[in-house]
């Protein structure tokens, strides 16, 4: 039975991940390891955990004793490393913070990964999981490919560059077997409300301003959440070694109307009058760095490994204001930081 580490398995990617590879491979054992910081939450896949092929561990991939001890435990087949500090916010008012998960942790999982197997690389792969900002922005024309260059302009996102090139270099200098992903920005269920669709769902619910930055002209590619666990799953099965491979949504909105639309949807949802929504948008001053456009060329993993987006951005976002409003429970225990106690309830006797 062969083991795989998922990183980061309790984020928001990262569950849907987990859950899918739990659900649709029951000859993998799949170990989600993660560290729980404000973005884990366990919540989002307790409908696995008792499943016989899933087990979570609790770690940091910053600490190197831990991972090297972890890996020579368990001894994983593959690696699929999603784990990161991921909110440009965030990043630009503690950039170290993202330095040490996105680069040294990489870092440690690689070479844990090089100790353990060295030049017995049959059958082994380390997938990293990265992002499209690492290539900078773009104009008002063309598309980010696989050639792109490397551009990062916040503190996030050059950290996630770093860690791209040495998953590259590690195979390039050890013969790791690697695949790497550029992917654009993700929506859908489960989603922690500091990103901006979760957090503007949240925000009509409870009739609270919706911050957009300068004149919300800002473009970005959209990519649904369950389309991405898919193209992960075809990555890592039939992805080329030392290939990277772009996902998008093959879409691209302007930030205001993306907005303008949520609004509509949300108050057709909830029974509220046209146009109410709308009121609550307010224009605040931009963020420093903040790139115009980003928008992804999918054309590559699309002809070459045959995936491609299962549904329209507008049947993407009408799926996850329902999946919102049906589970308020959990929107409301993450907002007010009840999630954190979920570990301690499951997972710890009165013992420890």
């Amino acid at each position: 039975m062969k083991k795989i580490l998922i990183t980061g398995g309790a984020g928001f990617i990262g569950s849907h991940t987990v859950r899918h590879f739990v659900t649709n491979y029951p000859e993998y054992t799949i170990y989600n390891l993660d560290a729980l910081t404000y973005a884990g939450n366990l919540e989002n896949i307790k409908d696995i955990e008792g499943k016989p092929n899933y087990k979570f561990i609790k770690g940091d991939i910053t600490d190197a004793d831990f991972i090297i001890g972890l890996f020579n435990e368990y001894k994983f087949d593959g690696v699929i490393h999603l784990a990161a500090e991921s909110h440009v916010d965030r990043s630009i008012s503690a950039p170290n913070v993202f330095v040490k998960t996105n680069v040294m942790g990489t870092v440690n999982l690689l070479n844990a990964f090089r100790v353990l197997w060295q030049d017995k690389w049959r059958d082994k792969r380390f997938y990293h999981i990265s992002t499209d900002e690492v290539y900078g922005s773009l104009g008002l024309s063309g598309l980010f490919t696989e050639e792109s260059l490397y551009n990062p302009n916040s503190p996030y996102s050059a950290s996630k560059a770093a860690s791209d090139h040495f998953v590259r270099a590690y195979g390039e200098t050890y013969g790791l077997p690697y695949v790497l992903t550029n992917c654009s920005n993700n929506y859908g269920p489960n989603h922690f409300p500091e990103k901006l669709i979760p957090l503007f769902i949240n925000n009509i619910i409870n009739m609270q301003p919706l911050p957009v930055y300068g004149d919300g002209k800002y473009t970005r590619d959209w990519l649904f959440v369950l389309d991405h666990a898919r193209a992960i799953d075809v990555v890592f099965h039939t992805g080329v070694n030392h290939q990277t491979y772009n996902i998008g949504g093959f879409n691209e909105w302007q930030n205001i109307d993306l907005v303008k639309l949520l609004c509509a949807i949300m108050d057709e949802k909830l029974g509220r009058s046209k146009g109410t929504s709308e009121k609550l948008i307010t224009y605040v001053k931009d963020r420093p760095g903040h790139d115009l456009r980003y928008a992804i060329d999918a054309g590559k993993i699309n002809n070459e490994l045959g995936w491609k987006p299962s549904v329209t951005f507008e049947e993407g976002l009408a799926l996850t204001v329902d999946w919102f409003l049906a589970n308020q429970e959990w929107l409301n225990n993450v907002t007010s930081g009840a999630y954190m106690q979920y570990y301690k309830k499951q997972y710890l006797t009165p013992e420890n």
